[in-house]
């Protein structure tokens, strides 16, 4: 099913440095700071709805951006960058040898399982050493493996580099990609023809969305980003013609809304969905004649969310119209709006996709808060083959299936003690094959960890999932405990696997992932639980269940680490502001703290689209008067906090590096303790933190090295 592209940032871990001395170019100070910096006030302030607010820090967003080059901001940051480095300088053994841990469970030259996918077999390979992906394929009748696109080649010389967009011709000619080079997500696209090896003259700058093939593989169909960072248009490029040249084919009016685009599920239908948070709207074209006449779906209606697929002139349409857990409809193309039912929304059952091949049809949701996958006739929809997965928690779901013409299924598996797998359902005998299990090169016995899922009790009355993994001869009594949290936009946290989250664990840990309100996991109310008016829920649930857990015996208060970033940064915001001594360390990725000032700034790129998830202050003084209420950065006081470790991406469009910037120069001016308190900036990164695999686990095991510092632990080395 093609779902409209979402526009929330749902955190990824952050990828951090490899070597420690490339943090210190951010810094370009010559000597080791005995101080912590301290940021100068200065006066601002503004009113909103009668209130006025002083925000003596406002200086450090600088009035360029996305340009950065206040001396001032920058001189700031760096100096904030030499105090995390004379801090963690004391616990670089611990650093490296964490890291070394990390790394020792990465198999290097590592290669993903092939797919089929029309001529071809593609997949891909990591090197031993290098941090980025070869692509490569070969003929299905036979022959020899060719390598069609290498990232490390592309990312030779560069601080920072991302792959976008990935898409073969439908002929399997020409390659079409996308990359970042400095972590501010727009993407250039180029063409490479296969047949050659050459790139073609195109070159198509500033985009920020999928690229899709149409009209025999003589077009390409994507999103530019404007000037706010919002991909609010599909536009259509010829091969070989210049990008300036390049045919509108949809233009998003309202600012809150995105643009995306895909194929349907035979590839003959263009869609081209747009929508934000909460209300979507899907228009159709011919593939083979994209400049065409479209065909409007369903014209929005706030609140209700669609996302259409197309098999034999037949809609299929996954809506939340009828019931929040959304229901399957189907639809004549000539009648596209006039939606029948055929699988009801249910209380229990959340649909959360649909995906359509050519002899059967498969719904993917979640019961009790744990993901399905079931496989049903067209013809007849009671009918229902759920595949069933071993363990009692778990992570799975499709993974890479391109062919519409299917006898089997690759599917994606993990749970909390079981590596990342790949299977093969087998539709004529309903087997799972097991095509792959991650590799873990320094050994890892799974009979040595437990996972567990319990129930706390929130102040409400509401009972909060938490998925937890342990060593099963972690010592008894009250431990340390890192508890670990999202809790927006829908997003569910799995309980996956983590070969990094094993250097806590086997330090005598025991991790949890707490499934609160603000996620999906329990079905979508859970989700609209923690949103908007309820957003205090989300925060509320984290701190209960935090107690809970102690209440439980597993740790006690001062032995809870916690982090989150993006929104889980926020969370952390919150948290340390309304139970400062509940935790022993708090991390804090690219938080989101400064909630009101960014949701006042419809300048800004995710603005006007974020107003359906937190309300809308401009307007709205009880929104207003409810976001400060809990901001993080507005609600600083003077009192004791934790432990603290904040990171930040200069060139973050999601998170701006002012939001965690400003909340720590708060923090240190109001804050009446001697606790740690660090930031870190990526100077030559976003949202994401530096890029490449090695780089990436550098900064966990910086952010684990702090945590056990914290505790006390630093010479407590891994079972």
């Amino acid at each position: 099913m093609l779902a409209l592209a979402a526009t929330l940032a749902a955190w990824l871990p952050a990828p951090l440095m490899a070597q420690a001395d490339q943090t210190s170019k951010d810094t370009e100070l010559t000597e080791t700071p005995s101080a912590p910096p301290v940021a100068e006030k200065r006066d601002y302030e503004y009113s909103r709805h009668g209130i006025t607010i002083a925000d003596p820090y406002h200086w450090l967003k600088d009035q360029s951006y996305p340009k950065v080059d206040d001396e001032d901001v920058l001189d700031y940051l760096k100096a904030e960058n030499a105090w995390f480095e004379a801090n963690m300088a004391p616990h670089k053994e611990l650093v490296d040898t964490l890291f070394e841990e990390m790394k020792g469970r990465i198999k290097e030259d590592d290669t993903s399982v092939p797919q089929k996918d029309g001529d071809f077999l593609y997949w891909t390979e990591f090197e031993q050493g290098k941090e980025y992906r070869q692509w490569y394929r070969r003929p299905v009748a036979g022959g020899d493996a060719e390598l069609i696109l290498d990232e490390n080649e592309l990312a030779e010389g560069k601080e920072y580099f991302r792959l976008g967009a990935f898409s073969v011709s439908q002929n399997g000619r020409y390659l079409a990609y996308s990359f970042d080079d400095n972590g501010s997500e727009r993407f250039t696209a180029r063409i490479k023809d296969l047949e050659t090896g050459k790139l073609l003259p195109d070159t198509i700058p500033e985009t920020l969305s999928s690229l899709v093939w149409v009209a025999g593989d003589k077009g390409l169909v994507y999103g530019k980003a404007n000037a706010n960072w919002r991909t609010d248009n599909a536009r259509l490029h010829w091969i070989g013609q210049s990008a300036e040249d390049d045919i509108e084919l949809y233009r998003e009016e309202d600012d809150g809304f995105r643009v995306g685009a895909g194929l349907s599920a035979q590839d003959d239908w263009l869609v081209i969905a747009t929508g934000d948070n909460e209300t979507s709207e899907v228009r159709l074209v011919r593939a083979d004649d994209p400049t065409g006449e479209q065909i409007m779906v369903k014209p929005r209606e706030k609140g209700v969310e669609y996302d259409v697929d197309v098999r034999d002139g037949t809609l299929f349409v996954h809506t939340n119209d009828e019931h929040v857990n959304f229901r399957l409809a189907t639809a004549a193309l000539e009648a596209p709006g006039a939606w029948t039912t055929l699988i009801p929304g249910s209380d229990e059952f959340y649909l959360t996709d649909v995906a359509l091949f050519k002899d059967f049809y498969v719904t993917e949701g979640r019961l009790a808060g744990l993901d399905q996958v079931q496989i049903r006739d067209y013809s007849d929809p009671s009918q229902i083959r759920p595949i069933a997965f071993p363990e009692a928690s778990y992570d799975a779901g499709l993974s890479n299936n391109p062919e519409y013409d299917a006898d089997r299924l690759r599917l994606a598996y993990e749970s909390m003690v079981t590596p990342d797998s790949v299977y093969d359902y087998h539709l004529g005998d309903g087997s799972l094959e097991l095509l792959k299990e991650q590799e873990i090169p320094s050994g890892y016995d799974k009979d040595l960890y437990r996972t567990e899922r319990v129930e706390i009790t929130a102040r409400d009355g509401t009972k909060i999932p938490i998925s937890i993994v342990m060593r099963k001869d972690r010592a008894e009594g009250p431990g340390p405990l890192h508890l670990y949290a999202y809790g927006a936009y829908g997003y569910a946290v799995p309980p996956g696997f983590s070969t990094t989250r094993l250097s806590l664990v086997d330090r005598g840990f025991a991790y949890a992932i707490a499934h609160i309100r603000g996620g999906d996991d329990l079905g979508r109310n859970w989700y609209l639980q923690g949103k908007l008016n309820e957003r205090a829920n989300t925060f509320n649930d984290f701190v209960d269940v935090a107690k809970g857990l102690a209440d439980l015996g597993y740790t006690e208060k001062g032995k809870i680490t916690a982090s989150g970033g993006s929104a889980g940064g926020e969370l952390m915001g919150v948290i340390v502001n309304t139970d400062p001594d509940l935790w022993g360390a708090v991390v804090a990725h690219v938080p989101f703290v400064d909630v009101l000032n960014t949701m006042l700034d419809e300048s800004l790129p995710l603005t006007p689209g974020e107003w359906p998830e937190w309300g809308d202050p401009i307007t709205s003084k009880q929104a207003f008067a409810y976001i400060l209420s809990y901001s993080p950065y507005d609600q600083v006081v003077a009192q004791d906090y934790p432990p603290m470790l904040v990171t930040a991406g200069l060139n973050d469009p999601r998170v701006t590096y002012w939001e965690p910037a400003k909340w720590v120069a708060k923090l240190r001016d109001r804050k009446g303790d001697d606790n740690t308190l660090l930031l870190k900036t990526n100077m030559g990164a976003g949202h994401g933190g530096k890029s490449g695999r090695f780089q990436s686990i550098y900064e966990v095991a910086e952010e684990f090295a702090f945590i056990l510092w914290q505790m006390g632990m630093t010479q407590n080395a891994a079972e």
